[in-house]
């Protein structure tokens, strides 16, 4: 029944957002169209897209996306790589290996690969 899920999450501004996914983080934009308020970006089988909400507090933000990875370690270091402030990778209690890492709107997106 269900195939996929495309996290919806807020954007302040579409220049901002687009270039930190894609410069920053490797993204591709999908949008087949060009939407003022829209965008839409996949890296691999992974697609988040995000809307306009220009009034956005940052620090009253709490959109957040978990995204499992099966190369945690090669990620990290193309993350910091890429000069994104990053947490600390650890292994975590229900045995992921994560670290997280929060977009220009405060977005958190963290990444973790199972231990087992």
């Amino acid at each position: 029944m269900f195939i996929n899920i495309h996290p919806k999450l807020p954007m302040r501004n579409k220049a901002a957002t687009r270039a930190f996914y894609i410069d920053k983080l490797g993204f591709t934009d999908i949008g087949i169209a060009d939407y003022a308020a829209y965008l839409m970006v996949r890296k691999d089988d992974v697609e988040i897209h995000f809307f306009e909400f220009k009034e956005i507090d940052p620090n009253e933000n709490y959109g957040q996306v978990y995204i499992r990875t099966d190369n945690i370690d090669e990620w990290y270091r193309f993350v910091k790589a890429n000069d994104v402030k990053v947490t600390a990778i650890e292994n975590k209690p229900w045995m992921q290996r994560e670290f997280s890492v929060s977009d220009p709107d405060n977005n958190l997106l963290t990444f973790g690969q199972s231990l087992v």
